[in-house]
């Protein structure tokens, strides 16, 4: 098999480690095959491709989106490097209010799973970092949803000194002010 699947602190959250295979001309790895995800417990339908591009230090997130458009994603980092962070949103979960942070790559080549019920966030510790990233439902503003990446209960540790924050993610409202936008 391509891929090593392994649980995180936070249930459902699964971090891939793809099997690369390196040659004389480089290397060559697969960075999703649905049967073996779908074997591994990752069997949403992504239906949308996404990628973004950040500065060192820019901070994004934490965001979600609400049912019935809500969004599970496959993240990886194609260049640079990212601080990624996840945070359990689904009331009556044993991991509630609980986020956990993962060093994604161009160099490790990392895959994060963030199922649907996970407010999502990255800072970005090098220029120009591209994130890329399948989701399981189309982008739908109206289903957009936020944590405030500050947010004091959580004590997220950001390994960023003076963090870029859009003014869209300004003033994002705490966990504790959320309606039980999930259920476990």
């Amino acid at each position: 098999m391509p891929f090593e699947f392994t649980e995180t602190k936070l249930v459902d959250v699964i971090l891939v480690t793809p099997k690369v295979f390196p040659d004389s001309r480089g290397s060559f790895w697969e960075c999703y095959k649905k049967s073996d995800f779908a074997a591994n417990g990752i069997a949403d339908d992504f239906v949308q491709d996404n990628h973004s591009i950040s500065h060192k230090n820019v901070v994004r997130g934490l965001h979600f989106q609400r049912p019935p458009q809500d969004q599970a994603k496959l993240v990886r980092c194609t260049a640079g490097v990212v601080f990624d962070v996840v945070v359990d949103i689904r009331c009556g979960s044993p991991t509630f209010g609980q986020w956990e942070g993962f060093t994604l790559s161009s160099d490790n080549r990392k895959i994060l799973y963030v199922p649907t019920g996970f407010a999502h966030g990255f800072a970005s510790l090098a220029d120009n970092s591209e994130l890329s990233y399948k989701v399981s439902q189309e982008f739908h503003a109206p289903s957009e949803g936020s944590v405030a990446w500050d947010d004091s209960d959580l004590k997220i540790d950001w390994p960023v000194d003076s963090p870029m924050i859009s003014e869209a993610d300004q003033g994002n409202p705490l966990l504790r002010q959320l309606p039980d936008v999930f259920q476990f």
